[in-house]
């Protein structure tokens, strides 16, 4: 994950080949009901200003980040896997109707599968990127960008080229990767 950024806008090129792996990814049932919001330019300064206020930006640990040309922000509807498994072909599944017949949200399945598609082209274009939720922020930045009730923002992916030497790393990423021999169970548990 990048933290660090080159202000340089991205390609057209660039733009198609992200937003077309994010409209890529698996959709349960074909459902469909993921949207991007693409923010460049002024609408960058938008975000932030909404979801990290002038005034706090000087404790920000990681100010390279505000540079990102690029943020895309996936939103799913998950009333639309409700509607989706009401239909005659799917209606047999019991999971029509409302969300809540879910016993696993694929709305958040599905939009993760999207998010990790667009970080995947992202490296293979030899970009940076980042996916961060927007947490409290969410209601807000809904509101700025007119995203519609009911639909729910998964977090924000920041884009753009990585600035040479100058990675920053969170203090998470301490914590290193899982090991496979106790997480990787063949055959039984």
């Amino acid at each position: 994950m990048c933290r660090d950024f080159l202000p340089d806008p991205l390609t057209s090129s660039d733009l198609e080949a992200l937003t077309n792996a994010a409209l890529g990814a698996p959709a349960a049932g074909n459902t469909w009901a993921l949207d991007l919001l693409v923010l460049q330019a002024e609408s960058v300064t938008r975000y932030w200003d909404t979801a990290l206020p002038p005034d706090r930006r000087d404790q920000f640990p990681w100010p390279g980040l505000l540079n990102a040309p690029l943020l895309l922000v996936p939103v799913v509807d998950p009333d639309a896997y409700a509607e989706r498994y009401s239909a005659p072909d799917k209606e047999r599944t019991g999971l029509g109707g409302s969300t809540l017949n879910w016993p696993v949200p694929y709305w958040w399945v599905d939009g993760g599968a999207a998010v990790m598609a667009v970080l995947a082209a992202a490296h293979g274009r030899e970009l940076g990127a980042l996916f961060f939720g927007q947490f409290e922020h969410e209601s807000a930045i809904s509101a700025e960008f007119g995203i519609p009730e009911g639909r729910r923002a998964l977090g924000t992916i920041a884009i753009g080229r990585p600035r040479p030497g100058g990675s920053s790393v969170s203090r998470s990423a301490q914590r290193g990767r899982p090991d496979a021999a106790t997480h990787v169970h063949f055959g039984h548990w």
